[in-house]
Formats: C-alpha cells, structure tokens, sequence
C-alpha cells in the first residue's frame, strides 16, 4: 500500500461520526493522512500491518477530536464597547442602549473609520485566541460596516484572516443588521440598496459564503429579511439568520422556509419554529455568551430541540458588543450551565454541528475518512474534561490539513 504522510497512534479518540452511539469513541486507536485528509481512522488493530508512513507520532495515549469549528464569529470590527458594558451594569437595556445610539451604530463609527491592515491586525489577536484552543474553522461575518464599501472592506478583512493564519474562514455577508443614520430610519429603502448595489458587489467579487440578516423588532422585519433572502437565492448564495433572540417574530420558521444553513440564538423559538427546523435541516445555533452578557432570562428551548431531533451547534457569538467572548472552550461551559446541555451535545455542536451550520459536513467536523486532517489532540483523561473546566486550556496540539500548526 501507498505510505501515509503522517500515522499518530496511541490515541483515544473522539470522532464526532454520525450514526455512532455518544461521541463515537474509538480506545487504542490510530489516524492517518495523506494529501491532507484522513486516510485511516480506527483500531490500532485494524491498521494494515504493512502501513508505512512518513512520520509517525506517539500520542501518548492522549485523546484526539476533531478540529473545533466556532460557527458564528463577528470577529472583524474596529474599537470596543466597554463603555456599553459598563452601562448595563447601571441597568440600561440592550434596546435602550441601541436606540440611544450605542450598540452596532457604535462599532459601524469604529469600524467605518479603520482601515482593511486596521481590521485584520485587531481580528488577528482574538482569532488567536479561538486557534490556541484548537478551533480549525472558524465563520466570521461582516456587518458592522452598514455601507458598501466598508463591508467590502470588512469581509476582505475576514479572507485575510484566512490567509494570514491557517485556519479555515467561512465569510457571511451579514446584510441586515441595523440601519446607519444616514437611511433616516426608512428600512425598506435600507432593504433595496442593500439589494441593488451592496449584494450586488460582494456575489460580484466572490466574498461572501452566505448572507445573514438580523430580524428582530430593534432591526428588520420577517418581511424585509424575505426580500433580502429572496435576493441571496438569485446569486447562489445560501442563507443564515439571526432569529427570536430577543422576541419571537416566527424567524426560525422563517429561516427554515428559506432552508437556511442555520438560525441563530433562538431564545424566543416555540415548538412550530422547532419543528420547522428540524423538517428543513437547518441548524439551531444556540449562543450563550450574548445570553450571558445581556443577563437574559428565557434560555433556547434546548428540551424541544431534544424531543424533535433538531441539529445543534454551538457558537462563540465573538463580537464587540452582547458576547466578546474568544473561547469555545468556554462557550461549551455556558452551554452545559446555562443553557443545561448535555457534554456530548456541547462538543458535538463545537465540531459536526458546527460544520453542518456552515455547510462544510463533508469536509471537517468529524473524523472520517475522506475529510480534511484537522485534529485537536488533548491532555485530558476524558473528554467531559473539555466542557467541566473553566479557564482552562488543555490542548497539546493542534493539527490543520494534516499539518501541526501549534503546540503547547
């Protein structure tokens, strides 16, 4: 037989696969790869006893996962908003502090003002931060420019990224997000010259994976979003949403009408919207550290997703204003104490479910045959580890299309 590229035995490992009870765990097991992607994944004992390879690494009995995959980022923007933190602790709502100018109006003055090299350099440190913890993909959307040109410039940001690191980077063209006070509080007009000129120049340019909208009272209506959708289907691109984060305004089913990739935070969801994603495949995206920053109550309906099969992920949210948060590893913390999900759910929402909301299933997310070699290799005695501790980080290494590209 033809020799891998790279063989790592004495491993535990985590496959994520469908179809296989829990986790898919395989004890005394081996990977390996070749060109990149898995070749071999299984039993020490089932590996061809004639197997050569390049390299061969002794993991030590350590336990390996897939590469974790962030699926919602808003990692590109320019200044903070601690100021804004500040004031919730005083007792100022999300909405209020929106409709007083603060929030996304805010980042939009920052990030209007800094330059494509300004936007990379500050999306790099908190990038960093999600790659030290063994995140291989990572979706990363635009919307805080709310004009055409710097959310070209935002999601160019967002591709260099991709370069200036090797991790994966899914682009999301997030197209309605708030409204810049130069449309004068008129959405449908904001609504059309997003379509006509802004959709427009980013499918033109290839930037955009996906396009996203944020429908909620303080944003878009169900119906604006649907034109905005409409538009997205014409270019090929598919789409996600923001949806019931704050009210239920019915965008799960929305989303799931549109056959969205995913529908995001969901907190408001009733069980038609959850049904209607299950039946659509969409993916409910649950996020708990804007839960957790905005002091919510009402936590996603995490007992019916259970009951009607729904696919769940779970997302960092990284952004400025509701969740500047960059760790997944602490991301699964919240979702297991806050929102009561179960160790499998949470890290198989940070690989396969993850991958799925974005598309990429047949790619990464699990450990399989066939699929890109990204791995996270831990220093853990059982991978409820992973989702118990708090502050803490216990990954030895990293590895990216079958290449190690960090170490501990």
């Amino acid at each position: 037989m033809k020799p891998f590229d790279t063989i790592w035995t004495n491993a535990r490992l985590a496959t994520m696969a469908e179809g296989q009870p829990g986790l898919g765990i395989i004890e005394n097991a081996c990977i390996a790869a070749k060109d990149g992607r898995i070749a071999f994944v299984g039993a020490i004992s089932d590996l061809p006893a004639n197997a050569d390879a390049a390299e061969r690494i002794d993991c030590g009995g350590r336990w390996i996962t897939p590469g974790l995959v962030d699926c919602h980022t808003h990692l590109v923007y320019g200044g903070h908003r601690a100021n804004e933190f500040a004031m919730r602790l005083e007792g100022a709502t999300y909405e209020e502090i929106s409709r007083a100018g603060g929030g996304i109006a805010s980042s939009m003055t920052s990030t209007r003002a800094a330059s494509e090299a300004q936007l990379v350099a500050s999306g790099l440190k908190r990038l960093d931060h999600l790659i030290a913890e063994g995140v291989t993909t990572v979706e990363i959307k635009s919307g805080y420019g709310l004009d055409k040109d710097t959310e070209i410039r935002c999601l160019k940001a967002a591709r260099q990224l991709g370069h200036a690191r090797d991790v994966g980077v899914v682009t999301s063209f997030l197209a309605a997000h708030a409204m810049p006070p130069e449309a004068k509080g008129d959405k449908d007009a904001y609504i059309d010259g997003v379509i006509r000129d802004t959709l427009l120049a980013v499918a033109a340019l290839k930037l955009a994976d996906a396009v996203d909208a944020f429908c909620e009272g303080i944003a878009f209506s169900p119906e604006q979003t649907a034109r905005l959708f409409d538009a997205a289907k014409t270019y090929g691109l598919p789409v996600k949403l923001h949806a019931d984060q704050l009210s239920n305004l019915h965008g799960a089913k929305l989303a799931a009408d549109y056959g969205a990739l995913s529908a995001d935070h969901l907190e408001h969801t009733d069980e038609d919207g959850v049904i209607a994603l299950t039946k659509a495949g969409t993916v409910a995206v649950v996020l708990p550290g804007a839960y957790y920053t905005l002091r919510e109550t009402q936590a996603p309906p995490i007992a019916l997703f259970r009951k009607h099969g729904t696919h769940l992920a779970l997302a960092t949210d990284s952004n400025p204003g509701t969740s500047p948060l960059t760790s997944l590893l602490l991301t699964m913390n919240m979702g297991a104490t806050l929102f009561r999900m179960t160790v499998d759910e949470c890290l198989n929402g940070v690989t396969r479910e993850g991958a799925r909301a974005l598309g990429k299933l047949h790619e990464i997310g699990t450990l399989e045959v066939g699929k890109f070699c990204d791995l996270a290799i831990w220093e853990i005695e059982t991978p409820a580890e992973l989702v118990y501790r708090v502050g803490f980080n216990p990954l030895h290494a990293r590895v990216r299309h079958g290449r190690t590209t960090f170490t501990h």
